[in-house]
């Protein structure tokens, strides 16, 4: 038993991989007893299986394969689907709605319409059928597609859902990864939609690369936190009704301040009045007080004068 290669090695078709107990898996042949490329590609070992995936080409369906399709044509019970690659796929309505439907099954999903589905069977010489009944297969609504080449997606899926995970956290989007290169990205902002559609460019160009995730995850790091950084702060319904309490509240305050000042100057004029009064009796009293007493003095003479007669 011998392996001729290192891991992730670059590929070319003929080249000798290993030879021994080993099995050919994608992108390899064996022939007596000896496993050999197929394609340009990166060389992999798993256990005792060889393959070797492929840096470019064209999409070849394989049953369980997700696929996005974008519809083409609407003929009878059935939807022709565009997948890339040379193949063009159908859809049977039984497939993808529940018995009844409308015989117009353009109400379900029309010409231009974007899908996920599976491929259940693959013939070269009808092309590959597609169902939609599968978990999470459905029309795809607003989002944008992204071509990449199929030899990758392999390398933006990541080894059980690594890479994508990793991106869909940081970003916060919504993805549909097609194993036939199409990616479907669904972002909150443009700033995101941006940044993912860097990360699977810079994922294509470097696939071939150790590393990748630690510099996929450092970059996006990175750039989210400048993202937020640099993000405007908007005020909420909420922190707005609440600054308009609290300016009332401030103005409330301002006037019972300015009441009480004026009430407590009102109190001392009240009492400064009164001090003055008690201290210096009113004139008028005072006169009005002498005039009786020499009114009394003047009777009281008159009345002696004339008990003297």
């Amino acid at each position: 038993m011998a392996v001729y290669f290192q891991k992730r090695e670059v590929v070319v078709p003929g080249q000798l991989l290993a030879e021994g107990r080993y099995r050919p898996s994608y992108g390899t042949y064996d022939e007596n007893g000896k496993i050999y490329s197929t394609l340009v590609g990166l060389a992999e070992l798993r256990g005792n299986t060889v393959k070797v995936v492929a840096l470019e080409g064209a999409y070849i369906p394989k049953e369980g394969d997700l696929v996005i399709g974008i519809i083409t044509t609407v003929a009878g019970n059935n939807w022709k689907v565009d997948i890339g690659g040379p193949y063009g796929a159908s859809l049977h309505a039984n497939n993808a709605l529940r018995r009844p439907y409308s015989d117009d099954i353009s109400e379900y999903m029309d010409i231009g319409d974007v899908i996920s589905a599976e491929v259940i069977a693959f013939d070269r010489q009808t092309g590959p059928f597609l169902s939609m009944k599968g978990r999470g297969l459905r029309v795809l609504d607003k989002g944008m597609l992204f071509d990449v080449s199929p030899a990758k997606i392999p390398r933006i899926i990541g080894r059980r859902g690594s890479m994508i995970n990793m991106i869909t956290d940081h970003l916060r989007i919504q993805t549909v990864v097609g194993q036939n290169g199409r990616i479907w990205i669904k972002a909150p902002d443009t700033a995101s939609l941006r940044l993912a559609i860097k990360a699977f460019k810079t994922i294509e160009a470097q696939a071939h690369t150790s590393n990748l995730t630690e510099r996929i995850n450092t970059m996006l790091a990175a750039e989210v936190a400048e993202i937020r950084s640099t993000a405007p702060t908007i005020k909420t319904g909420k922190d707005t009704e609440n600054e308009a309490v609290e300016e009332e509240e401030s103005v409330d305050t301002e006037q019972s301040d300015l009441t009480g000042d004026e009430t407590n100057e009102a109190v001392d004029d009240i009492e400064e009045q009164e001090l003055e009064m008690d201290e210096n009796p009113d004139e008028e009293t005072e006169n009005a007080a002498s005039d009786d007493i020499e009114d009394e003095l003047e009777d009281k003479f008159d009345n002696e004068e004339v008990n003297e007669k």
